[in-house]
């Protein structure tokens, strides 16, 4: 009785309250607008099929990072990032309030940090970690703290190979500046600097000089170090004779344990005080491999190379990304981008091979040429390269720890071409 009792007065209060609910709500009217706010709405009108277009693309990504292992640690992340970006309605992150220059007050586009937090999305949140510049150099300590500078300081030389793959970066930022091209200097710089095939790096200054331009360039950057097997090969061999390819090098010496605990801090002191601009690279990169070199802060060092670096991987990854929107990435100045920068990295290899043969002509022992190849800042994928393609020539050929030389020279000569583009032009 209790329970029937218990259904009336439902049924009662069901019966007085349905019109005040019809009249406060009108069901034709919900449902036109759930239909006008979803995003398969947008998909199918206007300019919807951009984000189909971008939608295909990140998925495009997803399937060589995650299949092909094409650099999956970032271009995973990335591939995401995009996706998210152009989902319709989702609001994660506003290309608008980045557009310009947000932070100068007498600037039409201005926006504080406070404004980003309260209009913005968690993409815009944080994004704030790459615009600042935060998050390349967190990777950089990590980077250091995995890197051996040790066939570098045994081979002085190297340092001159991996300056000369820098040449990629500077030819390109020359060429991007023609008029016919449309290229502002800054945008010409931030598209050199994809030569360098330091990922972190091309980050930290787009972001400074042209973030309009982030999400091509970093892209660009990625892909193509994870394409380093595919595009050097022919490169090098094209440059090279067979004879020259199976060029032995002798041992390096053993370097002792105070050379690379010095090398670190001379590097960050001498590099700063000359370029400024390059200390927030440089600084780190040899602030994390002084923490493993030094063997008294093992616990630091094990976390900037793998808890800290992880996670801020994630974070760089999806907010790059999420600046790669329909609007900004799908127009011809993408294609040129994605274009040249494959020729920028091009020439960078090119330019230390040539250097290495050209100074074999005053060089008693000879420099095996393919480990200039490795003066690029694809580590250690690039040393590899070299010691593949020279294997080829001679079975018995080891040129893997030559050719690493070369390969963390490039990271310091990535940083520091950066740092000189950035005084010049920030």
């Amino acid at each position: 009785m209790k329970n029937i009792k218990y259904y009336i007065m439902i049924a009662l209060l069901l019966m007085v309250a349905s019109p005040v609910m019809a009249s406060e709500f009108n069901l034709s009217m919900g449902l036109e607008k759930f239909y006008n706010e979803m995003g398969f709405t947008a998909l199918f009108t206007g300019d919807g099929w951009k984000n189909i277009v971008m939608l295909a693309i990140g998925c495009l990504l997803l399937y060589l990072a995650i299949h092909k292992k094409y650099e999956p640690l970032l271009l995973l992340p990335i591939a995401f990032g995009m996706i998210l970006t152009n989902l319709p309605g989702a609001n994660l992150y506003h290309t608008e309030l980045w557009n310009g220059d947000f932070l100068n007050p007498e600037s039409p586009y201005y926006h504080s940090y406070g404004h980003i937090l309260t209009e913005g999305g968690i993409l815009d949140w944080l994004y704030i970690g790459v615009k600042g510049g935060i998050y390349p150099c967190l990777i950089f300590i990590g980077v250091g703290a995995m890197t051996d500078f040790g066939p570098l300081i045994a081979n002085p030389k190297s340092l001159l190979l991996g300056a000369a793959a820098q040449i990629g970066i500077f030819a390109t930022f020359i060429v991007m500046q023609m008029e016919f091209l449309g290229f502002t200097p800054a945008q010409a710089a931030s598209i050199g600097i994809i030569g360098g095939a330091d990922g972190p790096t091309a980050i930290f200054l787009t972001t400074k000089l042209a973030p309009e331009l982030l999400g091509p360039v970093a892209v660009a950057a990625y892909s193509y170090m994870a394409l380093v097997p595919v595009i050097q090969p022919p490169i090098m061999k094209f440059l090279t004779t067979e004879e020259e390819r199976k060029i032995r090098m002798s041992q390096l010496r053993t370097v002792s344990k105070k050379e690379k605990i010095i090398f670190p801090i001379i590097v960050a002191i001498i590099v700063s005080l000359v370029l400024p601009s390059a200390a927030p690279l440089i600084g780190c990169l040899m602030l994390g491999n002084l923490m493993k070199e030094s063997c008294v802060v093992d616990r630091l060092s094990d976390t900037v190379q793998n808890a800290l670096n992880n996670i801020v991987v994630i974070f760089l990854g999806i907010t790059v990304g999420a600046t790669a929107s329909a609007d900004a990435f799908l127009n011809l100045q993408t294609i040129s981008i994605l274009c040249v920068g494959i020729i920028a990295f091009g020439c960078g290899s090119a330019g230390g091979v040539l250097l290495a043969k050209f100074m074999n002509l005053f060089l008693k022992e000879k420099i095996n040429p393919l480990i200039g190849s490795a003066g690029v800042s694809a580590v250690p994928m690039a040393a590899r390269v070299s010691q593949t393609v020279g294997q080829q020539a001679d079975s018995r050929n080891f040129l893997l720890m030559h050719a690493m030389g070369p390969n963390v020279a490039g990271v310091i000569g990535s940083a520091v071409a950066a740092g000189v583009l950035l005084s010049f032009l920030g």
